[in-house]
């Protein structure tokens, strides 16, 4: 793949490659399960059943590893925009302040809340364009027990970037990354301080020319203190990565996100 960089007349095919390479990093085949959809895509509560049997905690695991829908590496090529309305969009809150590692914060404790957090952790990080910004952000941004500077699959994604583009861990001003939240959903809530939200985003690499797609990721959110952190525990299922505003987009459960 290095050899690509140094072919001028083949970097636009390279840039095409690491989008897809990006897509992989995030959704690694082992340890988070997809398949096709079981439910509802609307936003599931889930809580301890009224008996017992089922802890909080069980249920923060469920929820997470509920499998999600399945869609080929294609599906996150740009695509046709649909006439469909995917219904009312996410409004997701301001951020009032710039918290650790330079990463919007200050979001309300709610879902919409935690997906917008979620959104400017993963948006940081990428466009960061560095292993140093991308650990930065996790070691800042996760509880202990949660994503680490070496699992995390948003640290996996630049790692992946930065190699197939023939860079050091320290990236390029020639190697320019975008990462847009254009589409969400709330997989599921248990009680007031545990969300799991995915956002699907369009990811624009640049280097000479342009390549984009489609990239989702999903994350357990938890409440601490005055803000919303990525959880402790496998991180969750793998969601469907899809261009945004397209017809599967609206299908797999994804609305359109809005900024208030």
């Amino acid at each position: 793949m290095a050899l690509l960089v140094a072919a001028a007349g083949t970097v636009l095919l390279l840039i095409a490659g690491l989008v897809i390479a990006v897509t992989h990093a995030l959704h690694p085949s082992e340890g988070r399960a997809a398949s096709r959809p079981t439910t509802d895509p609307a936003v599931t509560t889930a809580a301890p059943d009224p008996v017992g049997t089922t802890s909080a905690r069980e249920a923060e695991e469920l929820l997470a590893a509920r499998p999600m829908p399945a869609v080929p590496l294609s599906a996150s090529r740009p695509g046709h925009v649909s006439e469909r309305d995917p219904g009312p969009p996410i409004v997701l809150p301001p951020a009032t302040e710039v918290g650790p590692a330079g990463v919007p914060t200050g979001f309300p404790h709610t879902p919409e809340g935690a997906m917008a957090q979620l959104a400017a952790i993963d948006q940081t990080a990428m466009q960061s364009g560095s292993m140093n910004g991308a650990r930065a952000v996790i070691s800042a941004w996760a509880v202990p027990g949660g994503p680490s500077t070496t699992s995390w699959s948003g640290v996996q994604a630049m790692r992946t970037v930065l190699s197939a583009a023939g860079l050091s861990g320290g990236g390029s001003p020639e190697l320019a990354i975008v990462f847009t939240p254009l589409m969400g959903q709330i997989k599921g809530v248990v009680g007031p301080d545990f969300v799991v939200p995915c956002v699907d985003f369009e990811l624009d690499l640049t280097l000479n020319q342009t390549a984009r797609g489609g990239i989702a990721d999903c994350q357990r959110m938890v409440w601490r203190t005055d803000r919303w952190l990525i959880g402790a525990g496998a991180e969750p299922a793998v969601p469907p990565s899809v261009w945004p505003g397209t017809d599967l987009a609206i299908e797999v459960g994804y609305r359109d996100l809005r900024h208030g």
